[in-house]
């Protein structure tokens, strides 16, 4: 049903788009603004994961890194049928990851230091295995396309009182009120996709990491670090806000309207009931602050060892 949902939400993107085209110059004003599109969006296509990699200063993460993190990338990478991504690690202090890429042929996971520090082994896997969800699912070339429809409409959007055609058809009220709506209206687009694939991406995750109580806790333990913590880069470029397990941006607690994620509570208890009980998430023990990447080997789940196929995740 997610996909269903997903699809007709792109349909009403793109209609909204094709009808601000229209609007604004007609038949062919609605041509030439599709033109535009296909040429962002190819653009986003083949750069956006560059794009934004670089964007939060993303550092690559070697096969070899003492951290053990690209064995457990890796191995879950495994277990979800997935080519390897490129692992990336990102300097910032509030935990959070995120999954980029136009297909699981070219895709990246990026963690934060802050979820290095401050997450179990269990949790860390429950991340990883909820971006490579997000990869396995599409999700993200799905998020690329919809922010570039999202913007090209916005830039529409700013040109109506420049366009004579529109005011001719609409009048300076119509006019006015396209300026407001439409961006809107694609925002509220946007962010309804980004919400049903999270969903999608938790319960996939939980599959792949096969202990939907691990991500539960990393979500909760996620959303009070974000709370607390500042990630100056996303601040910076919000809206890249959408791509993030949690939400890095400060202000968002609940289900609401504008919001760029499902709350976390729904979130959680889906997946406890996916588990199968009800009762509280038993969080495991916080790793000791290191100097170095390696707080979550302090868990109880031993380190990924290749040929060792017999742990929670082989």
């Amino acid at each position: 049903m997610g996909y269903v949902k997903t699809g007709m939400l792109m349909a009403a993107m793109t209609a909204l788009f094709m009808g601000l085209g229209y609007l604004l110059g007609g038949t062919g004003g609605m041509m030439i603004a599709l033109v535009v599109a296909a040429g962002m969006n190819a653009f986003s296509w083949w750069n956006s994961d560059k794009m934004v990699l670089r964007m939060h200063n993303a550092h690559p993460v070697g096969p070899n890194d003492r951290s053990g993190l690209s064995e457990l990338v890796a191995q879950l990478a495994r277990n979800a049928g997935l080519p390897m991504p490129a692992v990336y690690l990102l300097d910032t202090p509030q935990p959070n990851a995120f999954a980029t890429g136009r297909n699981p042929e070219n895709a990246a996971v990026a963690v934060t230091t802050g979820l290095m520090h401050n997450l179990s082994r269990e949790e860390l896997a429950g991340v990883i295995a909820h971006e490579l969800a997000h990869i396995r699912n599409r999700d993200t070339a799905i998020m690329t396309v919809t922010a570039t429809f999202a913007g090209a409409i916005s830039m529409l959007a700013n040109f109506a009182l420049f366009f004579g055609g529109s005011r001719e058809r609409m009048g300076i009220v119509g006019t006015l009120a396209m300026m407001v709506l439409a961006p809107m209206a694609a925002a509220l687009v946007q962010m309804a996709i980004s919400r049903t694939r999270e969903y999608a991406a938790d319960k996939a995750g939980a599959e792949i990491c096969r202990n939907p109580l691990w991500l539960a806790s990393a979500l909760e333990r996620i959303e009070a670090g974000a709370a607390r913590v500042d990630n100056l880069t996303a601040e910076r470029n919000p809206a890249t806000a959408h791509m993030f397990i949690i939400n890095p941006l400060h202000g968002q607690g609940a289900d609401k309207l504008f919001a760029t994620h499902p709350s976390t509570a729904n979130r959680v208890a889906a997946l406890r009931q996916m588990a199968g009980g009800s009762g509280a998430v038993p969080i495991p023990a916080r790793p000791a602050p290191q100097t170095e990447m390696r707080g979550f080997r302090d868990s109880s789940v031993p380190p990924v060892r290749r040929k060792d196929r017999s742990g929670p995740w082989g």
